[in-house]
């Protein structure tokens, strides 16, 4: 009798959690709604009743296991199963043309294209082993992304269990994007008020966050939604069409809005009309993803550094909003060099509510004639970095302090340079900055202003080598650290103590050297040694390393900087060798980059040109065979314009290697 009313309840059991799913399904991934509340309440409740009576029939993917269940206080670090890469970014037509013109040339003008919305969220991967959800990740740096299964779990429209489609291995991932529908967070923001706490900003960074909650019923609070779009890998399926198909047959939720695209003129019709009609959507756009569309055609265009050829991202241009300078501070960096940031009347551009706005230096201040009370026009370059782009009523004139504003010290200019420095090597504010920038560039979370502060008060670090002696017992007492969060920075300093090489000279401050020179020190000369032994003339002889770099350096490693290398290696920091370089089109050139890059970021840029054997130099010499020159280019273009040196576009830097690398 036991038996048979066990069979029957786990029969029962079964048939519920499949009448949910099914409802799930209609309701969050169709928007279609199958049933009342009341009703699909009555079957969640009896499944939980159920379940609760008999834990031995609780399976991992029921609809009851959701929300439940706590997170570590940080999130693992998983390995992606093939890398989540970027896109190439176009602004205009003419971009999108010249794309499309690359594109036919390799695959020939009977191409064709798949359209989709740019969804503004957080990116994710779902990994299903034999049906069930295993795993789900971030993004991150798109080879390594975080574990949030526990939190998105709790998301309805993420499936637990499939029905994998023709042609799946037993484990394959689901790629697409978490957002937050627009309703919902506008609900979000008015529990907000009615609890008279701050509001959230935007739903974008809105969503991440709640992803990354500690708490996963946090996450299942805040209704979020989500867009799959990519199938890895793509079984049965010959196109992105067809894999799109598959994602929705399986029961994941994807956009309605995707498109079949002839060609170009297609293309630009359906970026058109959405950015005509994004605001009838209940979620963000940022613009439009076009693929090439069959799978073959996509092989055979390949990949250039962490993009595909065969996908571009054709974006809306940024918002653009008026505001008023409230005033004009000086910030100190690590090296001592100030920097002036304008405060305006915070005002919301793309989404993001932007208070401060960095302008370099003394001339970019006096050229745009930016002044205290001034109505600027400010937008988010690449919709990402705040920038004043023209001043109504400009009044050239604001000169920087001549004493240090943190220390009191003597400020110079040192000529031929634009900077002002502070010269004082004492300087608090750059050894909180220094020991920022290292624990930054080795990747150590937790570093933080706060976290370096306290240190610094206690006089538990002086430079970056000690932290490699800080134990525990130390961190514990501190602001806002437990046992176990002290016990995780101890480790995460411990991971960071063989870095690459290139990373590694990158972390340590040197002047004048950021992350390419510091790539192309470490493909030069392959070790820390030979880098810190190089002498001058060995340093000048290096494409893109001129007089003043090679003096700097030598400075740097025969003086403090050597001193702060030896610490480093006794404390147990050991840099890797550098692989060797890449060969490919690219061998035997130099390119700089300067200026304001649009389709890709300057360090996707350089690390394409390393990928195709060429050298990305920091400054400019006769040595260089290319000046690739954005908007707001200066010094650089200048002197490359006098050392005729060929100056590109950045259009015409993509359509080089377009051309070369295909």
């Amino acid at each position: 009798m036991a038996s048979h009313l066990s069979k029957a309840l786990a029969s029962k059991a079964d048939s519920l959690r499949e009448q949910i799913r099914r409802w799930d399904y209609a309701y969050y991934s169709l928007d279609n709604p199958e049933v009342s509340d009341a009703e699909y309440d009555a079957a969640y409740l009896e499944l939980r009743q159920i379940e609760e009576e008999n834990p031995d029939l609780v399976t991992p993917d029921s609809p009851t296991q959701r929300v439940g269940g706590e997170a570590g206080e940080q999130f693992a670090k998983v390995k992606h199963r093939s890398p989540m890469l970027s896109l190439q970014n176009a602004f205009d037509e003419e971009e999108i043309r010249a794309w499309d013109r690359r594109v036919r040339a390799v695959v020939g003008d009977d191409v064709a294209y798949t359209g989709e919305l740019k969804i503004d969220g957080l990116a994710i991967s779902l990994t299903y082993s034999k049906g069930r959800l295993t795993r789900a990740a971030t993004r991150g740096d798109g080879l390594v992304g975080e574990d949030v299964t526990a939190n998105l779990r709790t998301l309805k429209s993420v499936p637990l269990s499939v029905r994998p489609a023709s042609g799946l291995p037993d484990e394959f991932e689901v790629r697409g994007e978490v957002y937050f529908p627009i309703k919902a967070f506008e609900k979000l923001n008015e529990e907000m008020d009615a609890q008279g706490r701050p509001r959230f900003v935007n739903p974008r960074n809105t969503a991440a966050g709640s992803v990354r909650q500690l708490d996963p019923n946090v996450t299942a609070s805040r209704n979020l939604q989500t867009f799959m779009y990519t199938l890895d890998p793509a079984g049965a399926a010959r196109s992105q069409w067809e894999a799109l198909d598959a994602v929705e047959k399986m029961g994941f939720r994807v956009n309605r809005n995707r498109r079949r695209l002839a060609g170009v003129e297609e293309v630009i019709a359906y970026h058109r009309h959405w950015e005509e009609h994004r605001d009838d959507l209940d979620h963000e756009i940022d613009g439009v993803v076009v693929k090439v569309d069959r799978h073959d055609e996509q092989l055979e265009l390949g990949f250039v550094s962490r993009s595909p050829r065969w996908a571009i991202a054709f974006k809306y241009a940024p918002q653009t909003a008026e505001s008023v300078v409230e005033d004009i501070s000086v910030y100190v960096g690590r090296t001592g060099v100030l920097t002036p940031v304008a405060h305006i009347r915070p005002l919301i551009v793309g989404g993001v509510t932007v208070r401060n706005v960095t302008m370099h230096n003394e001339d970019q201040v006096n050229e745009k004639g930016v002044h205290v009370g001034a109505r600027v026009v400010v937008h988010r370059a690449g919709d990402v970095i705040p920038e004043i782009v023209s001043v109504i009523d400009p009044k050239p004139g604001w000169r920087m302090p001549a004493r240090c504003p943190q220390c009191g010290g003597e400020v110079v200019r040192e000529e031929p340079y634009v900077a002002h420095r502070c010269i004082n090597p004492f300087c608090p504010a750059q050894r909180l900055e220094r020991l920022r920038h290292f624990g930054g560039v080795m990747d150590i979370e937790g570093l933080g202003y706060s976290t370096l502060q306290q240190l610094i008060e206690r006089d538990l670090v002086q430079d970056p080598s000690d932290f490699y002696g800080l134990t525990q017992e130390q961190l514990v007492e501190l602001e806002h650290f437990g046992p176990k969060s002290a016990a995780n920075l101890v480790e995460r300093i411990a991971a960071s103590k063989t870095p690459e090489l290139a990373r590694f000279l990158g972390a340590l401050g040197i002047p004048q050297v950021g992350w390419a020179t510091a790539e192309l020190l470490g493909a030069e000369f392959g070790s820390l040694e030979r880098v810190r032994d190089a002498s001058e003339e060995n340093l000048r002889a290096v494409e893109g390393i001129g007089p003043s770099l090679a003096s700097e350096l030598r400075r740097f490693f025969q003086g403090q900087g050597g001193e702060l290398l030896d610490k480093l290696l006794a404390a147990g920091v050991q840099p890797e060798a550098a692989a060797p370089p890449s060969e490919g089109p690219l061998t035997g050139k130099t390119l700089v980059f300067t200026g304001t890059l649009e389709a890709m970021s300057r360090p996707d840029a350089e690390a394409l040109v390393r990928s195709l054997g060429g050298k990305a130099a920091g400054s400019v010499s006769s040595k260089t065979d290319y000046l690739v020159a954005g908007p707001g280019a200066g010094s650089k273009l200048e002197k490359a314009e006098r050392l005729k040196v060929s100056v590109l576009s950045e259009q015409e830097f993509l359509d080089l290697v377009g051309h070369e690398s295909s």
